[in-house]
């Protein structure tokens, strides 16, 4: 298996415009993503914005969301963050998706972002298989 970061941020839109984000399978209910932390990621203190951050949870989440569910388009029903720590200008910052759950019709997840072997936020949600392609 290639455990190797590709980027999933191919075609426009939100998370291209954002900077994109790097995303790899590390097994069969383990992802990871990981994204540097640019100037227009920051707020006005200097550090990562929180939108930022939970955006990149909701996307990494998502697409780990859609690996498991056989390509079926995945939207979140509910995401819980809890913002725990700070990061600053040229961070890396990485997540862990853990798979908790599959039916027929919801992936339940948890996720854990860190930086600097500090867990920055933690994360849990509920995504929806849908019947639409991709586009």
């Amino acid at each position: 298996m290639n455990r190797k970061f590709q980027q999933i941020s191919l075609k426009s839109g939100f998370m291209k415009h954002n900077g994109g984000l790097l995303f790899r399978k590390i097994s069969k209910t383990k992802f990871e993503f990981k994204a540097k932390i640019k100037k227009n990621h920051l707020n006005r203190a200097g550090i990562t914005h929180g939108g930022f951050i939970a955006s990149i949870i909701d996307a990494g989440g998502g697409t780990s969301a859609h690996r498991v569910s056989a390509g079926k388009v995945c939207v979140t029903i509910s995401l819980d963050i809890k913002f725990i720590d700070g990061t600053n200008l040229g961070d890396e910052i990485v997540g862990k998706v853990i798979i908790q759950k599959v039916t027929n019709s919801l992936v339940f997840l948890e996720c854990k972002l860190k930086c600097n072997k500090k867990i920055i936020a933690s994360a849990s949600g509920v995504w929806k298989k849908i019947n639409r392609k991709l586009i």
